[in-house]
């Protein structure tokens, strides 16, 4: 029992160094990134774009298939409530997987931002927050298996799915409609909406012992969904109204 405990204190601690270590080094480097690139020209970067694009919205589009197959059976099988109390989809047999994957992929994902800054694109603050809160979340989500955790990572990798297909065809130089890009944003504060509504719950029927989750776990999801869902949906407003108000003024 103790040497469990000491395990799972040691592998605790060890995943929390090991996120915040690629937090801040990603912090760092992309800033740094910037300064180099402040007086240099951007580069193209077209066919290694293309690639990484496709290959994040390939590894997307598993991760939907498998995590959702596996969400709609506990659906089905055991109702809303189970699917978001129980810790089974971290301990499934496939499941387990594409929810170790997910975490990973974070850490992957961070190359989107060194993509934007050596093709001298503007950088936003919503852009490289999310990146590295959302590392940060995952792999503290992960290592205590946050119940809902099913839900967070179905809907991502759902959404991603879209994005990333969305980022490969503009890449590969096709016209992709405008209206696209909104319903992307669209999907992405529904994500966040879920995200706060499934917390909300998970509070509620922890009171009655049902979901086994801390009050420090509620609390850390709730914060992050809520500053993601504020960030969002102030981005589709200036993206989406305000310049289109501005030039209809204009």
């Amino acid at each position: 029992m103790l040497t469990h405990f000491i395990t799972s204190l040691n592998f605790f601690l060890f995943c929390r160094h090991i996120s915040f270590s690629f937090a801040l080094v990603y912090l760092l480097l992309i800033f740094a990134l910037q300064h180099v690139m402040k007086e240099r020209r951007g580069y193209s970067l077209r066919m290694p774009l293309i690639l990484w694009s496709l290959s994040l919205a390939i590894f997307s589009i598993a991760g939907t298939r498998r995590t959702l197959m596996y969400m709609s059976h506990t659906l089905s099988t055991n109702g809303f409530k189970h699917s978001v109390c129980s810790h089974g989809f971290y301990n499934g047999p496939v499941s387990k997987f594409w929810a170790y994957v997910f975490v990973l992929s974070k850490v992957l994902e961070l190359g989107d931002t060194v993509f934007i800054i050596l093709r001298k694109q503007r950088l936003i603050f919503l852009h490289w927050y999310h990146h590295a809160t959302v590392l940060l979340y995952s792999w503290y989500a992960y290592r205590g298996m946050v119940p809902g955790g099913g839900w967070f990572m179905s809907i991502n990798y759902w959404v991603h799915s879209i994005m990333y297909s969305y980022y490969t065809a503009r890449a590969s130089g096709l016209k992709v409609p405008r209206m696209l890009a909104m319903v992307i944003t669209i999907a992405q504060i529904l994500q966040m909406l879920m995200g706060i509504t499934v917390n909300i719950l998970i509070y509620y029927w922890q009171q009655d012992d049902a979901c086994s989750a801390s009050v420090e776990q509620i609390f850390w999801s709730l914060l992050i969904y809520f500053s993601y869902l504020m960030l969002f949906c102030h981005f589709f407003f200036e993206a989406y109204f305000k310049g289109q108000s501005k030039t209809k003024r204009d």
